[in-house]
């Protein structure tokens, strides 16, 4: 265990003894400890490693592999008997990991993310909380950042934390020091950086020059005022950017609310859900980690064309949506983050001067754009 202020390593019964944690936590901290030193097979009296002891079933998997986790963020996999770690490759000879749980530790999915993040409440895995700390700068150590809960940012699916925001380069440091430092207010902040937080503008419904209405898309089909399939690109454009929009009522809607609230029909559910997933991830069939549209569409999950339209629509409207972190990206943070690349970019620009989406902009023009 760790003494942050005096940088000093320490067993548990030491961590214990000189008050670093209280007495009530010594007996499960000793039982994590064993993934270090080792578990003691009932049948044969030999000392088994921490994965060992999960498949004989004497640890629970579900904390086992978060102990696994934790072991292989920092640095590798424990060997019981020699007391350091090892490469993969080499644990994997020893019996003290194989592929398929390794797999599951290097793309965690959510049974794995056994940690939650004191900020948002939200499960991470402990690789993810990593990411969130501060290195200090005299110790090395990293210490888990604890944002102010007032500096929350409302993102298309869930609140983003302002480290986020720094580290997605959608604010520079001196925004951010400003911010913690009280100079900028949220609000302040928020209409800045708007642009990745909620999007710019999405084509929300029709005007109609001739009666002066305003009317949402799915209205103007029934109305025969747009064909069927040009109405549903123009609401899966919507679903993929962030929400369905009622520009009746100006509201934002996922899209179960949109079809409860009867903005689109029940005939549009299930298409319209799977263009939604654009912005919440796909779940990838093999890894079962979510990912991005652009990565959906590179591992054949999606039909190019239908991903690069909906690409089209997130750059028109905002930037490329990260899934993980619920808010859109500069172009140079998606290609680090592998969720776009230099190639699409250009497919997507040239997509931008064809004669289909020269409709689309037409159809802006005449459209309520919401904000």
């Amino acid at each position: 265990m760790i003494d942050p202020v005096k940088d000093e390593l320490l067993t548990v019964d030491e961590a214990v003894r000189k008050g670093l944690v209280g007495p009530e936590l010594h007996d499960k901290l000793l039982s994590a400890e064993r993934a270090v030193t080792g578990y003691k097979d009932p049948y044969s009296g030999k000392v088994i490693s921490l994965f060992q002891a999960m498949k004989k079933d004497l640890v629970p998997e579900d904390y086992a592999l978060r102990l696994l986790e934790a072991q292989n963020a920092t640095g590798g996999l424990m060997d019981p008997e020699y007391y350091f770690r090892l490469p993969t490759d080499v644990a994997m000879q020893r019996g003290f990991i194989n592929n398929e749980t390794l797999d599951r530790l290097t793309e965690p999915t959510a049974d794995v993310r056994g940690y939650i993040d004191p900020t948002t409440d939200e499960k991470q895995s402990y690789a993810q909380l990593l990411k969130r700390c501060r290195v200090d700068k005299e110790s090395g150590l990293r210490l888990l950042s604890l944002a102010d809960r007032s500096l929350l940012f409302k993102g298309l699916r869930k609140q983003i934390t302002v480290d986020e925001l720094l580290r997605s380069q959608i604010i520079d440091q001196k925004m951010y020091n400003e911010l913690t430092e009280g100079i900028l207010t949220v609000e302040e902040v928020s209409r800045e950086v708007k642009k990745y937080l909620e999007g710019t503008s999405c084509i929300a419904g029709v005007y109609v020059e001739s009666s002066k209405d305003r009317l949402s898309i799915y209205q103007a089909m029934k109305k025969n005022m747009i064909r069927p399939g040009t109405a549903f690109e123009l609401l899966e454009a919507q679903a993929a950017t962030g929400y369905v929009i009622d520009p009746i009522k100006n509201l934002k809607l996922n899209v179960t609310e949109a079809v409860k609230m009867g903005v689109v029909g029940p005939e549009f559910k299930d298409k319209l859900h799977s263009a939604e997933r654009a912005v919440t991830g796909y779940k990838d069939p093999y890894s079962g980690k979510v990912i991005s549209l652009f990565q959906a569409m590179k591992k054949g999950l999606i039909l190019k064309d239908h991903g690069i339209r909906l690409l089209e629509a997130q750059i028109a409207t905002g930037g490329i949506i990260d899934p993980q972190e619920s808010h859109r990206l500069p172009v140079e943070t998606a290609y680090e983050r592998g969720l776009f690349d230099q190639e699409m970019n250009e497919i997507s620009l040239t997509h931008l001067m064809t004669p289909r989406a020269s409709l689309t902009q037409t159809l802006r023009k005449i459209s309520h754009t919401c904000s």
